[in-house]
């Protein structure tokens, strides 16, 4: 019998009302067929669908003073997560998934997570001007989709902990330092490109042809992220639309993003 797995993901302050967690709970169901728990680490559990497991978020641990929520993510990287063990994937609030998510527990590899530069087109600007920063942000991985084993990338936690004024002095974003933490272990490893795709640069059209051509959902596309400022909800609205980026009939979104 394949061993239970863990999907994750957290909640805090009002930036995502609880319908954010009851559809990513909603489409993990669909979409993973093995034993699973889902858990949300969340400062509040009102209005999560019962399925749901609820726990407190974990704590980071940091001296007084030093309470940035932008770092929350890390604190999964404790020795310990809850009662959680074994193999864990972590998943934004931002994101629909749209396909199966059994590939994301076969892939092997210690930890695996999203090539940040797979969301974004190229930035030629800054490869010409700063090329030793654009080599960084190439590497680095988007966590919005990454998979570990509770407790084996502690050193994680552990390191930021110890001096996180270095740490937050030297990178902006806590996915920064996690991925240049885990690169230096040797642990940083990307899921294939194609199977977490960004809805802006992958699934709309070019202009123009986003005026005469719907969204669609690219070959092979399993998670659709919503990094940056537009949501699944603005768009299913009918919200987000620019001259540059006309957004067309998107009914299989809302289909993936609010079927119960």
């Amino acid at each position: 019998m394949t061993a239970p797995v863990n999907i994750i993901c957290m909640k805090w302050g009002v930036m995502y009302g609880p319908e954010y967690v009851n559809r990513l709970h909603a489409g993990v169901r669909r979409h993973l067929q093995r034993p699973h728990r889902f858990v949300c680490f969340t400062d509040t559990g009102e209005g999560l669908d019962p399925g749901i497991e609820v726990m407190p978020l974990p704590p980071l641990g940091l001296p007084e003073g030093h309470n940035d929520r932008r770092w929350q993510k890390l604190a999964v990287f404790g020795h310990t997560l809850g009662d959680l063990q074994g193999s864990t994937l972590f998943l934004d609030l931002d994101l629909v998934v749209v396909d199966s998510l059994e590939p994301f527990f076969d892939r092997p590899g210690k930890f695996l997570i999203i090539r940040d530069a797979d969301l974004f087109k190229p930035k030629w600007r800054r490869k010409l001007v700063n090329p030793e920063r654009d080599r960084f942000l190439r590497v680095i991985g988007n966590s919005s989709v990454f998979r570990f084993e509770i407790g084996q990338q502690a050193y994680i936690l552990d390191n930021f902990v110890a001096d996180p004024d270095a740490a937050t002095r030297q990178y902006p974003m806590s996915q920064q330092y996690q991925s240049a933490q885990l690169a230096a272990h040797g642990e940083l490893e990307y899921w294939p490109r194609g199977w977490c795709v960004s809805f802006k640069n992958d699934c709309v059209p070019r202009f123009p042809r986003n005026w005469f051509a719907d969204p669609t959902l690219p070959d092979g596309a399993k998670i659709v992220v919503f990094a940056g400022r537009l949501k699944m909800s603005e768009v299913i609205a009918g919200g987000g639309q620019r001259l540059h980026r006309h957004i067309g009939d998107v009914d299989w979104l809302r289909k993936a993003w609010m079927a119960p």
